[in-house]
């Protein structure tokens, strides 16, 4: 049993026993030892070196000089060195094999946030210190999409950069062009999100990059992130392809036999980001809970498979500051993905006014909104309520989309209202909008509506919840309390973290920045843990981490 003794010094520290140090001596200069708060906080942020604590005269300092030895020369130390911990690189954060796979530095990536909200600029500047993030190429036109590929892969010829796939059920054409335009231009790592179930598109991509090696072994060079919520769908993305899936596409001669063959002995993701409470489609699910169910189906899958990879499970949704991070990564997550707090850094696609808002946010300040790409199915999304009437809004046309069976069927009271307060003209010539919009893009669409007069309904209304985001994007002037931002509580633990430091400006928040602060910051977390861990007992200032302007970009 470990004796307890205490010892107050004037920096506040205290010892509560200690597991280390019995059996070790540290050699070193006094010099090099700090007593005081400043000094012993900032050989604390020294992560690049080990930290001994010692106690001298009765006084407990730390120091990253000197080294340890079995031996005191024979001769009674004056420096009894009570515990130490070792130096902890940013990149001993997560799954290795995450790093070594995609081909960069930390287990940290960027989601996709969609209509390029996750710009060209955000995927390039964190590329460029080899982070991982993945393009907003949902609702993006095709040409929108390849222009964003050209430019991405001339900033990134050896990467990292991915693109989001995101699930159209009601537009499947728009799924598999995107999917064709991957292929294209050997886009060779996708983000897979908001899939319900497993389409041929996805499976398409993933079996059209399989191949052998000159080791004879499976070589896979279509990489899928599957972003999920659900064990359901988990399991899909855990499992190889579906047999009546690689069958239809063979006989299409969209793949091979021979990697139909291949497709049957890999999962079909490499990566499953577990999505807890986030912004924009999102199931509101805890992650203490949502992770560890994951995290046992998906070994479950690996006994019955025995990949010769296991798939990696990372988190998302939450992750906004250094104590979520480190939470996530002591859970057993191979790595963390951020999101809602990118929208406000100064490389994304968002407008600076919604960029202000974002800043304002509390955690409080979100609610769920209909979602304009599953309206009719009611599927809801999160976003920012503070400073927009979007969702209360929005929410206000699925019930009229509910009530009634048409647009003439809405009271004439009610329609009138719509007209002025929400749409701002006629229902009319909105209906003229979005044939002429549909007529490019999904012209079936408008055969179908021209005899359900409940789809027309439908699409007119989504003419609203499709252009608020745009609105929100580009800044449009007058819309901005119709803006539709897609938001979850991230943003206001964010904001209270960063809050008196250099971040809180938006023009000052930077990828870049933000990524390397939460990494660095998650480390020093684990640091001060290892400490009490061994009987350290410091006041809760020593271990508040504050985002400071880096000198330069950590290596």
């Amino acid at each position: 049993m470990i004796s307890v003794e205490k010892l107050l010094n004037n920096n506040g520290i205290q010892l509560s026993g200690y597991l280390q140090g019995q059996n070790q001596y540290w050699q070193g200069s006094l010099d090099y030892v700090s007593f005081d708060e400043a000094g012993i906080k900032a050989k604390l942020l020294n992560l690049d070196k080990a930290c001994y604590i010692l106690r001298s005269e009765g006084k407990i300092g730390i120091t990253n000089e000197g080294y340890l030895s079995p031996f005191d020369n024979g001769k009674k130390s004056q420096v009894e060195m009570l515990g130490v911990v070792p130096p902890l690189a940013i990149n001993q954060l997560g799954d290795p094999s995450f790093l070594e796979f995609h081909g960069v530095k930390y287990a940290y990536a960027t989601g996709a946030m969609a209509h390029g909200i996750a710009s060209e600029e955000l995927v390039i500047a964190l590329g460029k210190e080899r982070i991982l993030s993945s393009f907003g190429a949902g609702g993006l036109s095709h040409s929108r999409i390849e222009v964003a590929i050209n430019r991405i892969q001339q900033a990134l010829p050896q990467g990292p950069y991915v693109f989001n796939l995101l699930h159209s059920p009601s537009e499947p054409a728009i799924e598999r062009r995107a999917v064709d335009l991957y292929l294209k231009y050997s886009v060779r790592t996708v983000e897979a999100s908001a899939f319900l179930d497993l389409t041929p598109n996805i499976v398409y991509y993933r079996v059209a990059g399989l191949g052998i090696n000159a080791a004879n072994q499976i070589e896979i060079n279509n990489k899928v992130i599957a972003k999920i919520s659900r064990r359901e769908v988990a399991t899909k993305f855990l499992q190889p392809a579906p047999t009546k899936i690689l069958r239809e596409l063979v006989e299409q001669n969209l793949i091979t036999e021979f990697q139909a063959n291949l497709a049957e002995k890999i999962p079909l993701a490499d990566d499953i980001t577990v999505e807890a409470d986030s912004g924009g489609h999102t199931d509101n699910r805890p992650l203490v809970c949502l992770l560890p169910s994951i995290l046992e189906l998906r070994d479950e899958i690996q006994e019955k498979y025995c990949y010769e990879r296991p798939v990696r499970v990372g988190v998302a949704g939450g992750i906004a500051t250094p104590q979520s991070a480190l939470a996530a990564f002591m859970m057993g997550a191979a790595y963390v993905v951020t999101g809602s707090i990118n929208q406000s850094c100064i490389e994304a696609g968002s407008s600076q006014h919604t960029k202000q808002l974002l800043a304002l946010a509390e955690m409080a300040d979100v609610m769920m909104a209909p979602a304009a790409d599953m309206f009719e199915m009611g599927v809801k999304l999160q976003v920012l309520k503070r400073g927009t009437l979007f969702p209360l809004r929005a929410q206000k046309l699925y019930e009229l989309y509910k009530t009634y069976d048409s647009i003439e069927h809405i009271p004439t009271p009610e329609r009138e209202k719509l007209e002025k307060q929400i749409f701002r003209r006629s229902l009319e010539s909105v209906w003229e909008d979005t044939v002429a919009y549909l007529s490019n893009r999904n012209p079936d669409k408008v055969s179908k509506a021209a005899n359900n007069s409940k789809l027309k309904m439908a699409l007119i209304f989504r003419w609203y919840l499709g252009l608020s985001s745009r609105w929100s994007n580009s800044g449009e002037k007058g819309r901005e309390i119709d803006y539709q931002i897609w938001c979850g509580p991230a943003m206001g633990s964010f904001n209270d973290w960063v809050r008196d430091s250099y971040l809180a400006e938006p023009t000052n928040r930077k990828v870049v920045d933000v990524a390397l602060h939460i990494m660095t910051g998650a480390a020093f977390l684990y640091r001060m843990q290892s400490l009490k861990m061994q009987g350290l007992q410091m006041p809760a200032r020593y271990s508040q981490y504050r985002p400071v302007p880096f000198t330069e970009v950590r290596q």
